[in-house]
């Protein structure tokens, strides 16, 4: 392992993968240690995957974990942030269970090769529709549960325009994958999280891009098959918590609704379909929170956390 981009004590290894269509791919796991001088043996521990047109970048997310004893790890998933290479459409998937390998390759090093037996799962936004699917498929022995943020389990917009719209997305997006989807993109969400902007956060805007990363029919077809498998209902046995703001808007300029609701997903939808993810699942609204719960406004994330922290005290995960 090397010295990550965010400086010591955050570590980085690199996850080879079977080639693709277009050439090499490589994933990217982040660690950092809840005891780096080994004083002391962590108590568990945390894999992260992020969200679309995103990467790890959330240090105070990792250091709450670590101060609580968990060794923090954060996968960089293919062709996004650290694990991004030139020749590559970044964000590409053709099938949401591709990702499977580098998080089966994730989990087999914190597991087997780092030794833990007891492994949360947390996720943002599309990550959260993807981990949701390979604790389904892989009903790993050391899940001990998952901590969802704003997950991804539905399409927004109305249920006539859903209905209308999958079966076209699928056709197409079949026939050529790489089409982008035209559409308008305010920038108010990145803008509202930059220190360069509007936010308080640093992270790097060519990999977080403020347009963010064009929307592909192929991969938006892999999003709906994998909705789709969602809602028929999941299995993951592990006690799951959800967390999305307590609303949503579409703002026309920025101000205070851009830092106080979810301008990116339809809340309604997560409240609604997170219990298809297993049988054991807590949906909490925190009021004032952005699409990222933990990117929130201080007093906000103040209170996503003492969600976590009474969800982990409740289940003793």
């Amino acid at each position: 392992m090397t010295i990550d981009v965010l400086g010591e004590p955050y570590t980085v290894e690199t996850i080879e993968l079977a080639d693709d269509f277009e050439g090499t791919v490589v994933a990217t796991l982040v660690k950092l240690a809840a005891y780096p001088d080994g004083d002391d043996d962590a108590k568990g521990a945390v894999l992260y995957v992020h969200g679309f047109s995103d990467y790890f970048f959330q240090k105070e997310y990792a250091e709450w974990w670590t101060a609580r004893g968990y060794d923090f790890y954060a996968l960089d998933l293919r062709k996004y942030g650290r694990s991004l290479r030139e020749h590559q459409s970044g964000t590409y998937i053709g099938d949401l269970s591709e990702y499977f390998d580098e998080i089966d390759a994730a989990w087999e090093r914190i597991a087997e090769r780092d030794g833990h037996s007891h492994i949360m799962l947390s996720a943002h936004s599309t990550g959260g529709l993807t981990v949701s699917l390979w604790a389904d498929d892989r009903q790993p022995d050391a899940l001990a549960g998952m901590v969802l943020n704003s997950p991804w389990l539905d399409l927004q917009g109305s249920f006539l325009l859903r209905e209308l719209a999958t079966p076209v997305v699928r056709r197409i997006g079949h026939r050529v994958p790489m089409r982008e989807l035209g559409r308008d993109v305010s920038g108010f969400y990145t803008m509202s999280l930059h220190v360069d902007h509007d936010g308080e956060w640093e992270f790097d805007l060519g990999l977080k891009p403020v347009g963010s990363y064009p929307v592909r029919l192929g991969w938006l077809k892999a999003i709906r098959d994998g909705h789709a498998k969602l809602h028929r209902g999941l299995d993951v046995k592990a006690p799951v918590l959800v967390l999305s703001s307590d609303r949503s808007s579409k703002p026309k300029t920025m101000g205070d609704l851009v830092h106080s609701t979810d301008i990116v997903l339809d809340v309604r939808q997560i409240r609604r379909w997170s219990t298809a993810i297993g049988s054991h699942v807590t949906y909490v609204a925190v009021p004032g929170a952005k699409h990222d719960v933990i990117l929130s406004r201080p007093e906000v994330r103040k209170q996503a956390y003492a969600e976590i922290e009474r969800w982990l005290a409740a289940y003793g995960v």
